[in-house]
């Protein structure tokens, strides 16, 4: 056996390549800048989308015949190709608005340095490779100030977060001010016990950190109730506060890059209740700025429709008619002004566009005040994603590079069938979850009962479920119980002894934390359908899935979300038709029978259909017998515990449909 060279060795040798790769990186956002010099002559868009998925494919294949990862070599260049973009729009903006140049800019921010803030506008100055003069503020008006009289070029503002949503206090100091919004940035919020070198976790009594890190730290902090919180006007005020403190007893919430400048440790880290856990913020300044066209644009404005019906519904379809997307609406109260709300509006759009100029003159007639608060570049890089078949783990038959075919590779990954459609899987799909099994002629029926603290005493209930043909219970409301876990654990164990099997409705994300390792299947309910880091977490499970429809959503939307899920390797998935909303009624929805035939039509998913939401119980019956002649696999019923079952509307129509 040949011996192996020193460990130095080795270590200098993987320096040397390092080095090497940062300055290739380095070396390739210098041409990305000469491929935006190029855009900006001939006006073309910054993302070319098409070429980054030929250009994915191209180095998947590359790294594979290295003997790379697909996926590693995937993320690595997402990352590369977001850095780019963000580099050239930042160039062009930089040229459309040459008055904003400057070799440095001082930034008003919330804190001190190390808060979230600071490294929101630090990250901001570094993208356009221009100093920063920081200047910290105690509080949102100050920081409005401060850019208001020129002792600053630019405030930096959150406005939302991911875990725990929008900034209120931020919309309300909107209201009141003539600053222009003229940029965003989005960073990822780390939250990690800061303390000092040496410290314990065990050791802390003390907690300082700011109320939003609290919120969004909930769970964590449940879990050690003998804390002591101490609320700071901001992360960085928290970190100052723990360097000063002669004892080791106390800690700070706040992100390991803030605390290095405090000396201070990460001592745990992932605090936050979700794992993707992000802040974006907003830059003001004294003047608007122009959007070239080549930069994909946002425009936020605020607006107050009147109180009378239909009052915001009208403003909003004035959007629809001009083909313009809202990606965020906000209500904040006006003051002085009991019970009237002044909606905040982001659309997607360039202010100086036409379908943008013609909607604000038809907004201008219709409300009672608008006002354009900025447009600025979007800076929500999306990820150009890759198909499995492009990733080169799919079976062979479902690959891009077929002899047959003298296509391009990106006309044959166009042509790929997606996953839900028979042309991806010619056989109706089965699923099973223990005594549950619904497709391919197989039929099966849920009860849906809101969650109780226990089933115990419940078990005539639970054998009349049984005697009429349910297979389980999907347990709904979990947030409203105390203690979900519990409750889900007494119900599993008093459903199993009658042989049924127990499912838990997910409204909430974190509902599902409760959820996975108690029950055999998962009901994604509606409202979450378009949750697309949801949906991507629950592919990757092992358990069975049953995703509802949306109200709002069409067909398409629907397969395109069970899509996600199928991409993520999840194969157990069955569709459910729950009614969309309609004209019809304000409580009830309708019942998307023709839907339910499109779906049988053009997937291999079993399809479930839950009627309660539509119809009355009188007239589920008769709903029961018209889905099972148009294919449905399968029913969810809604059921309380004090309703009898078998001599009942609910008994008819589970005979209705399993005749």
């Amino acid at each position: 056996m040949e011996k192996p060279q020193p460990l130095s060795e080795t270590r200098e040798q993987i320096t040397d390549i390092d080095n090497t790769v940062l300055q290739l990186l380095a070396r390739r956002r210098e041409l990305s800048l000469e491929v935006a010099r190029s855009k900006e002559v001939d006006v073309r868009p910054v993302r070319d989308t098409q070429r980054e998925r030929e250009l994915l494919s191209r180095l998947v294949q590359k790294g594979r015949e290295q003997g790379l990862d697909p996926h590693f070599v995937m993320q690595l260049y997402q990352s590369i190709i977001e850095d780019s973009v963000l580099n050239q729009q930042a160039y062009l903006h930089g040229r459309a608005n040459p008055e904003t140049q400057k070799q440095q800019y001082c930034i008003a921010y919330l804190g001190a340095r190390g808060s979230y803030s600071y490294l929101a506008a630090n990250r901001y100055c570094q993208r356009r490779q221009v100093d920063m003069v920081d200047l910290g503020c105690q509080s949102f008006d100050e920081i409005v100030h401060a850019v208001e009289s020129g002792h600053a070029d630019y405030g930096f503002l959150p406005i939302e977060n991911t875990s725990s949503g929008s900034i209120n206090e931020v919309y309300d100091v909107l209201q009141h001010t003539s600053l222009a919004i003229v940029g965003e940035t989005t960073i990822e919020v780390g939250h990690c016990l800061l303390a000092k070198p040496g410290t314990k976790a065990s050791d802390i009594k003390t907690l300082y950190a700011h109320p939003q890190p609290i919120s969004q730290c909930s769970r964590y902090l449940a879990r050690h109730p003998g804390l002591r919180l101490e609320y700071c006007a901001s992360s960085a005020e928290a970190m100052e506060k723990v360097q000063a403190a002669d004892s080791k007893d106390v800690a700070a919430i706040g992100s390991a890059e803030g605390g290095a400048l405090y000396q201070l440790e990460a001592i745990e880290k992932g605090l936050a209740n979700q794992k993707v856990n992000q802040s974006r913020f907003i830059v003001v300044a004294r003047k608007a700025v122009a959007v070239p066209e080549q930069l994909p644009a946002k425009c936020t404005l605020i607006m107050a429709t009147g109180q009378k019906p239909g009052a915001l519904v009208e403003a909003l379809l004035v959007l629809k008619a001009n083909n313009l997307n809202m990606s965020k609406l906000e209500s904040r109260p006006i003051p002085g002004t009991p019970w009237e709300e002044m909606f905040y509006l982001d659309i997607d759009a360039n202010l100086a566009s036409v379908p943008m100029q013609l909607a604000l003159k038809e907004l201008e007639r219709i409300t009672r005040f608008i006002k354009v608060l900025g447009c600025y570049p979007c800076e929500t890089v999306a990820p150009t994603q890759l198909s499995n078949a492009q990733l080169l783990i799919e079976p062979e038959h479902f690959r891009a590079d077929t002899p047959e075919s003298t296509k391009t590779q990106s006309q044959a990954i166009d042509d790929t069938p997606a996953r839900h459609s028979l042309g991806y899987k010619e056989t109706a799909s089965e699923v099973q979850a223990g005594a549950l099994l619904v497709g391919n002629g197989h039929s099966g029926a849920l009860a849906l009962l809101s969650l109780p603290d226990t089933l115990d005493g419940c078990e005539p209930f639970l054998k009349q479920l049984k005697a009429a043909g349910f297979a389980g219970l999907v347990l709904d409301n979990l947030s409203e119980r105390p203690e979900p876990a519990k409750a889900l654990d007494a119900c599993t164990k008093a459903a199993e002894k009658f042989g049924l099997i127990t499912a838990a409705a997910v409204n909430r994300e974190d509902e599902l934390e409760h959820a996975i390792s108690r029950v055999e299947l998962i009901l994604i309910k509606g409202k979450q359908m378009f949750n697309q880091p949801l949906l991507e977490r629950l592919g990757k499970l092992h358990l069975p899935l049953v995703l509802e429809r949306n109200t709002m959503a069409d067909i398409d939307e629907l397969l395109a979300a069970a899509d996600t899920i199928l991409a993520e390797g999840n194969q157990q998935l069955m569709l459910c038709e729950s009614g969309v909303s309609s004209f019809k009624s304000s409580t009830l929805a309708t019942l998307d029978l023709a839907g339910l035939v499109e779906l049988k039509a053009r997937s291999h998913l079993p399809v479930l259909v839950n009627p309660s939401y539509a119809v009355t119980a009188e007239a589920c019956p008769r709903q029961a017998k018209a889905v099972k002649h148009l294919g449905a696999d399968g029913l969810i019923v809604e059921v309380s515990l004090d309703a009898p079952i078998a001599d009942s509307h609910l008994g008819d129509t589970l005979r209705q449909f399993f005749v």
